[in-house]
């Protein structure tokens, strides 16, 4: 009710700015978004005096002194270990670039309904008014007492390689760039069960990556940790080598991690003899480059809306086609994997989220629909209820493997 009275909802226009504003009426997904997609909810009743005082003063001063007296019962005390902050500056929104904070506010909205819904973890939009790499870091180690997790959401590439790290050394709650990992996550998963559908190992594929920006970046890095045959990785200029005068450090590093088969010249050049296309660029491959790729070819062709080589297109060559579209089977979508992530995570405290539960997590995706798979299911439905107890438990399974799950 109150939430009402600061922000009514109504079916259309009213006040000074209804000449200009969106007609909710006409348009099913303003009506969705008037007021906002999620709101603060209590947990505890305050019926009376007595839940007042209990939830407020005078009780919350005795839990306020054992905290300051004990820190770490600020987790069981408070919803720190609950809750996720979902932070970006809006540079790299969707396929919408850079929109600004304001703009980016649906989608990071969005993104902690989504960790409500697929995780049951609680999460908490932060749209910042600075691009600023240091005042980015700066702005979120200083919020962070309040969260148990960040989650880092589309900030442009290379600035996002090292705010992830330097808040990672900072802090010690999981720091995650899902537009990196979790990405990365679900491709290795839908990667691996169309290689067994196909009748090979990874060990035995060599993958071409179009796209050397957040994602490719990270998809690379884990391909190589589960032992990929070999994968080169291209940007607008071709293979990403070490021969190139031209590249980033960040490239530099991948130039110097994959493309064992030292593959020089554009993307079309490195998809001959290609089992394996992986698109997170735009852009499209011809087709003539498509059909020279390796008999039972696997193409996962992820920009949106548009895919690189669009399905149509794809299944003349490929034995198994993915997209990041809802409407084509096999979506790779990043909420397969983030909520169970972060849940893993957070439900063994922590400290980071490392390359070991990164591909635990992967396996247990892909362990989802080991015994179903077929050419357009080689990766669960993100409403598969099966999904994120098994991430949640392989992650947090992998956390204390790895020693940095603190209890």
């Amino acid at each position: 009710m109150a939430a009402e009275i600061v922000n009514p909802r109504s079916d259309g226009n009213s006040g000074a700015d209804a000449g200009s504003a969106p007609d909710d009426a006409f348009d099913p997904a303003f009506a969705l978004h008037r007021g906002g997609k999620m709101a603060i909810q209590a947990t505890v009743p305050v019926r009376n005096k007595d839940d007042l005082s209990l939830a407020y003063t005078p009780g919350v001063a005795k839990v306020c002194s054992a905290i300051a007296e004990q820190p770490k019962l600020v987790h069981d005390y408070t919803w720190k270990s609950q809750v996720v902050a979902v932070v970006t500056d809006g540079t790299a929104v969707l396929g919408l670039g850079d929109i600004g904070p304001e703009a980016s506010l649906p989608v990071m909205e969005g993104k902690a309904i989504l960790f409500k819904q697929f995780g049951g973890v609680d999460a908490v939009p932060i749209a910042l008014g600075t691009t600023d790499t240091d005042e980015i870091i700066e702005t979120v180690v200083r919020m962070a007492p309040s969260f148990g997790g960040v989650n880092l959401e589309d900030i442009s590439a290379p600035r996002c390689f090292e705010i992830e790290r330097r808040l990672q050394e900072r802090l010690d709650i999981p720091v995650f760039h899902d537009d990196q990992h979790g990405t990365a996550v679900v491709t290795l998963a839908a990667l691996r069960n169309a290689a067994k559908l196909t009748d090979r190992s990874l060990g035995q594929l060599r993958a071409v990556i179009s796209g050397a920006g957040a994602a490719g970046v990270a998809i690379a890095k884990i391909l190589i940790e589960a032992g990929i045959g070999d994968v080169a990785v291209c940007d607008r200029k071709g293979v990403v080598s070490t021969d190139r005068g031209d590249l980033t450090d960040v490239k530099r590093e991948v130039a110097g991690f994959t493309n064992k088969g030292r593959l020089t010249g554009s993307l079309e050049d490195a998809l001959d003899g290609a089992d394996v296309f992986i698109g997170v660029s735009g852009g499209t491959v011809p087709e003539e480059a498509v059909a020279k790729m390796a008999k039972d070819s696997l193409i996962f062709a992820m920009a949106n809306p548009t895919p690189e080589i669009h399905p149509d297109i794809a299944h003349k060559y490929a034995a198994v086609v993915a997209t990041g579209r809802s409407d084509f089977p096999n979506q790779i979508n990043n909420v397969l994997a983030f909520p169970g992530i972060f849940a893993g995570a957070m439900q063994v405290r922590a400290s980071q989220i490392t390359e070991g539960m990164k591909l635990a997590a992967a396996e247990a995706l892909a362990a989802v629909v080991a015994d179903e798979l077929s050419a357009d299911r080689v990766i669960p439905s993100p409403f598969d209820e099966r999904v994120a107890p098994a991430v949640t438990a392989a992650v947090a399974a992998a956390a204390r493997a790895e020693g940095v799950a603190r209890r």
